[in-house]
């Protein structure tokens, strides 16, 4: 059997003065790491090298991982290792199942009801997205992507709402970042988030959800395709790792 591979730590930043407790601290930290697949599915996490490079002591690295896990991005085995969630077809099925029911209802309610200022903030997120399609970013148009869809959330004036979508979603976010760099997708994305953006311009809420159900109905298709193309990356059974560290 190969031997696991293990996270690289260095992707992790060293505490800092930013805001929050140590625990929260490391857990955004690893998180992130695995939502942009620095971390990949199946990778071993161990308590020792991230406390060395963080600075921190193994209690809230212990806490950040109890976290993730409780959130899906980690599995635990006792007297054996932590590692990185394969991704789950079920669980992004269910996300993706909730978020479209949240996203529909309030493209609607913010086409009805869009402000001038709002309208500005989301076509300042569009040309956005197109200065970094130029520029070939990526990661960072995925962070634009993501920044589209919660103004959208907190434009429906409920202060709760994208916070909620994301958490049902996260296993739906991992597995979008692999679809971005599918030859043509990222410009597909823009395309269609405009779409979305005229329709709520037009203050036309049943043009705005149709071109939000088309919109995410792309996801499931591409990410079935991927699952034949790259079945390691999902559902593979918990190995049996001693824990070092």
């Amino acid at each position: 059997m190969n031997q696991a591979r293990e996270i690289d730590p260095d992707l992790l930043t060293r505490i800092s003065s930013a805001e929050g407790s140590l625990a929260q601290q490391v857990h955004q930290s690893i998180k992130q790491a695995i939502l942009s697949l620095d971390f990949p599915p199946g990778a071993v996490l161990r308590k020792g090298p991230i406390c060395e490079q963080m600075g921190v002591s193994r209690a809230p690295v212990a806490e950040a991982i109890s976290r993730l896990a409780a959130e899906g991005l980690v599995d635990v085995v006792p007297q054996s290792a932590t590692r990185i969630s394969y991704f789950s077809i079920e669980e992004i099925r269910e996300g993706a199942f909730v978020r479209e029911a949240l996203e529909l209802s309030a493209v609607e309610k913010v086409a009805r009801d869009l402000t001038e200022e709002q309208r500005k903030r989301l076509h300042r997120n569009l040309r956005l997205q197109d200065l970094l399609i130029e520029d070939e970013d990526t990661a960072g148009f995925y962070q634009a992507d993501e920044e589209f869809h919660h103004l959208l959330m907190s434009f429906t004036g409920f202060s709760r709402l994208a916070d909620l979508a994301q958490t049902v979603s996260l296993q739906v976010s991992r597995a979008r970042l692999l679809l971005l760099p599918t030859p043509g997708r990222i410009q597909e994305t823009r395309d269609e988030h405009r779409a979305v953006f005229n329709a709520v311009s037009a203050k036309d809420p049943a043009r705005a959800r149709a071109a939000m159900r088309h919109h995410l109905g792309q996801l499931m298709p591409r990410i079935e395709r991927l699952r034949a193309a790259r079945p390691e990356l999902f559902n593979i059974p918990v190995l049996r790792i001693k824990e070092r560290g």
